[in-house]
């Protein structure tokens, strides 16, 4: 996403999911200041440029169904909205800083180099959080099996020239899948 998508994106979530919500009669959360609950609306808006503007409303319902505060008046905290947003429409690889961060940091870039990036992708699309030593390693571990597959068709595709059909279909979608890492990791994914 670049910046120009992010800045549209943002002025969707303040259409569509904002103003309507503060229309309803939904007001700041009392333990925050007026300073502060802007500035978590201007975070919340920036995370969920992603949406699609069905989604968006889709999650106005919800956030209107389930109002924070003492008297159910209340905007819900942004964690709560961030993770009902994640349940309609999680966000895709290049709209997540996560995913983004971590393929571009050391972590990510070795499970490229070292072919079991799809695994890694994975485990981050369903944990949402930053994957700690003891992770990368059942990570790879885990991907071992994988691994042993695509060296060993590797090999034959040298030796050979060729592949049967179902290896060959297996075969490029393990290399499409290791593409877009790579182009997560270099920031190009979109």
């Amino acid at each position: 996403m670049n910046s120009e998508e992010q800045a549209q994106g943002e002025k969707k979530v303040m259409q569509l999911l904002v103003e309507p919500l503060k229309r309803r009669g939904l007001a700041k959360p009392s333990s925050l200041t007026v300073a502060d609950f802007e500035e978590m609306v201007r975070d919340m808006c920036a995370w969920l440029a992603y949406m699609s503007a069905g989604s968006l409303m889709a999650l106005e319902e919800q956030v209107a169904a389930s109002p924070g505060g003492k008297d159910r008046d209340r905007f819900p905290i942004s964690n709560q909205i961030l993770q009902w947003a994640g349940e309609i429409q999680p966000p895709g690889d290049s709209a997540s800083p996560l995913i983004r961060a971590v393929f571009s940091h050391a972590c990510g870039q070795t499970a490229i180099a070292e072919g079991w990036a799809p695994e890694l992708l994975f485990d981050l699309r369903k944990n949402r959080r930053w994957p700690s030593a003891w992770a990368l390693g059942t990570i790879r571990d885990g991907a071992a099996s994988t691994l042993r597959r695509y060296r060993d068709l590797e090999g034959r595709l040298a030796r050979e020239g060729e592949l049967g059909p179902v290896d060959l279909d297996w075969w490029d979608r393990r290399n499409a899948a290791l593409q877009r890492c790579r182009e997560i990791g270099e920031g190009v994914a979109a």
